[in-house]
C-alpha cells in the first residue's frame, strides 16, 4: 500500500481489467444494478480496481474521511478499539460465506464501506482492513458525491444500508452500554461492600474469642465481688450504654485520656488495660469519671471488675460493628436492585431522584475526589416511564462529567418542576465543550474523546432514551468551568412530551 492523503491509505497494486468485464462486474453489484447505460459508462470511466494484501488497512478509526470503497473480491474486516480492546464490529464478503450472516445484515451492505463519514463531514468511525487478498474500488470524496448526484439508483440502495448500519451500531452500543453498566454496577458494589463485609468478617472472627473472655471474666467477677460491688458495676455498665461518642472530640485530649486510663488499669492489675482504655475513651469519658463509678468496688475485686468491663466493652463494640454493617449491606443491595430495576415491569412509576442517587451509589468509587452537590426541590412527583433506561442516562451523564473534570471537581445535580416537566440538570466544573462541537455531541459516532476511549454513541443513546422513549428533551450548554446537561421529562408520562421541548427550539 502507498500513502495517499494524510491519515488515509489507498489500496496498492492497481490492475487494468478489460473495461467490458469491469462494466459487467459493476452491473452485477446490487448498489449499481439500477444504473442506466450512460450512468454505467460514466461509472466505469472513474472506476479503478486495486488489490490489497491480507491485513492491509484501507482506513483507520478517526482518520479524515476521503474515499468511498466498493468491494469486488475477497473480504474486509471492520474493527474498533473500545476501552483499549480491539473489537470486530462486522465482516464484509464479496461472496456469500456460510454461517456469517447475522443481525439481518442486507446483502448490499457487504459490498461497500466508508459512506457515512463522507456524508456527515466527519472522520472514519472504525478501522477497515483487507481479509485475505482483496480487490476494491476506491472513489475519492468528490467522485462519490458526484455519483450520488448522477446516479439516483445508488442512493436507493445506499440509504437503506446506511440506516441499517446506524441502527446496528446503536444496538451494539446499547448492548455494550448494558455490559459496561453491569461492570460499573459490579465494581461499585464490590468497592462499597468491601468495608461492611470486612467489618462483618472481622467481627465474626473476633466475636467467638470475645464471648469466651466475657464468660470467663463474668465468672471471675462473680466470685470476687459482693452484692454492693455488683450493683455498682451494673450501674457503670448502664451508664456506658447511654453514653455516645462525642461528635467533635479533641483528638489530643482523647489520647491523653486513653493513656491515663491505661496506666491506671495497669497499676490496678488489669490483664487487658489497652482494651479497657480504648473502650472508655472512645465514648469521651476520662479516668476521673471511671474511678468515680468504681469507688464502691474494693481493691481486691478491682482487677476482676476491670477485666470484665474490658470484655463487656469489646463484645459490645463488635456487635455494634455488625449492627452497622448489616443495614449498610442491605442498603447497597436495595440500591443495586433499584438501579437495575430487577423483577419489575419495564414501564412503571418511579422516582427520578432515587434513580440518580442509586447511580451515584454505584459510581461512588469514581466520585472519590469529586464534591457532589444535590439540589432537589421538595415534593417532586413520580413519573411513568422506563427507570432502568434512565439510569443508563444518569450513568452516562455523570461518567462524562467526571471524565471532563479529570476525576476531581464539583458535580452538581439539580431536579425541579418547570411547567409540565420534571427538569434534571447535571453540571460539572470541567474544561467544557468547544462551542463549535457543542451542536454535534448528540450525533451518532461523534465523540470528543481520544480514539479508543469512546464509541461516539453514549450521548446519542442517552438522547434517544430521553426523546424517543420518554418524549422528553436533552440539551447541553457549556463554558469552561460550567457544563450543564439538561433533561426534561413530561410529568404526564411518555404520552405527553410536547411540553418538554428544549426552550427556544
Amino acid at each position: 500500500m502507498t500513502d495517499a492523503e494524510p491519515g488515509t491509505r489507498q489500496p496498492a497494486g492497481p490492475i487494468s481489467p478489460d473495461l467490458t468485464d469491469l462494466r459487467e462486474t459493476l452491473r452485477s453489484l446490487e448498489i449499481f444494478a439500477r444504473l442506466t447505460e450512460d450512468q454505467l459508462d460514466w461509472l466505469t470511466s472513474v472506476s479503478h480496481p486495486a488489490v490489497c494484501e491480507d491485513g492491509e488497512v484501507l482506513f483507520r478509526d478517526g482518520d479524515e474521511a476521503t474515499h468511498f470503497y466498493v468491494l469486488l473480491d475477497g473480504g474486509l474486516v471492520v474493527t474498533k478499539v473500545v476501552d483499549g480492546r480491539e473489537e470486530v464490529l462486522t465482516r464484509h464478503y464479496a461472496h456469500e460465506v456460510t454461517g456469517e450472516q447475522h443481525d439481518n445484515k442486507p446483502s448490499a451492505a457487504h459490498r461497500f464501506t466508508g459512506e457515512l463519514p463522507l456524508l456527515t463531514e466527519g472522520g472514519y468511525v472504525a478501522t477497515v482492513a483487507a481479509s485475505g487478498t482483496t480487490t476494491v474500488l476506491a472513489y475519492p470524496k468528490a467522485v462519490f458525491l458526484e455519483m450520488l448526484a448522477r446516479c439516483q439508483g445508488v442512493a436507493a440502495v445506499l440509504l437503506p444500508v446506511l440506516a441499517w448500519r446506524i441502527k446496528s451500531s446503536e444496538v451494539q452500543a446499547r448492548n455494550r452500554a448494558t455490559v459496561e453498566a453491569l461492570g460499573t454496577l459490579a465494581a461499585g458494589l464490590a468497592h462499597e461492600l468491601n468495608n461492611p463485609a470486612a467489618a462483618v468478617a472481622r467481627a465474626a472472627e473476633d466475636l467467638g474469642t470475645a464471648v469466651d473472655l466475657l464468660t470467663a471474666t463474668a465468672q471471675a467477677w462473680g466470685a470476687a465481688a459482693g452484692a454492693e460491688e455488683r450493683a455498682a458495676f451494673d450501674r457503670l455498665v448502664a451508664a456506658l450504654e447511654k453514653a455516645a461518642p462525642p461528635a467533635d472530640g479533641d483528638a489530643i485530649d482523647q489520647a491523653d485520656d486513653l493513656d491515663d486510663i491505661e496506666d491506671w488499669a495497669v497499676d490496678a492489675g488489669a490483664n487487658r488495660p489497652e482494651v479497657l482504655a480504648s473502650g472508655v475513651s472512645d465514648l469521651g469519658l476520662d479516668l476521673d469519671w471511671l474511678r468515680a463509678q468504681l469507688v464502691q468496688v474494693g481493691e481486691d475485686a478491682l482487677p476482676a471488675a476491670l477485666d470484665h468491663l474490658a470484655a463487656v466493652l469489646e463484645t459490645r463494640a463488635l456487635t455494634a460493628e455488625l449492627r452497622a454493617a448489616g443495614p449498610r449491606i442491605s442498603q447497597l443491595v436495595a440500591a443495586t436492585r433499584d438501579y437495575a430495576n430487577l423483577d419489575r415491569a419495564p414501564e412503571q412509576q418511579f422516582s427520578v431522584t432515587e434513580g440518580i442517587d442509586n447511580t451515584l451509589t454505584m459510581l461512588r468509587a469514581k466520585l472519590a475526589r469529586v464534591k457532589v452537590v444535590r439540589d432537589y426541590a421538595p415534593g417532586l412527583p413520580r413519573l411513568t416511564g422506563y427507570p432502568s433506561e434512565l439510569n443508563q442516562v444518569w450513568t452516562n451523564l455523570v461518567d462524562n462529567a467526571v471524565d471532563a473534570m479529570g476525576g476531581e471537581g464539583t458535580l452538581s445535580l439539580h431536579a425541579r418542576v418547570e411547567g409540565g416537566c420534571l427538569v434534571v440538570e447535571v453540571a460539572d466544573t470541567g474544561h467544557g465543550i468547544p462551542e463549535e462541537t457543542l451542536p454535534r455531541i448528540f450525533e451518532p459516532f461523534y465523540t470528543t474523546k481520544d480514539v479508543g476511549k469512546g464509541t461516539g454513541l453514549g450521548l446519542h443513546l442517552s438522547y434517544r432514551i430521553v426523546t424517543q422513549r420518554h418524549r422528553g428533551s436533552l440539551s447541553a450548554r457549556s463554558v469552561p468551568g460550567d457544563t450543564r446537561m439538561t433533561v426534561r421529562l413530561p410529568l404526564g408520562g411518555t404520552v405527553d412530551g410536547a411540553v418538554c421541548a428544549v426552550p427556544g427550539a
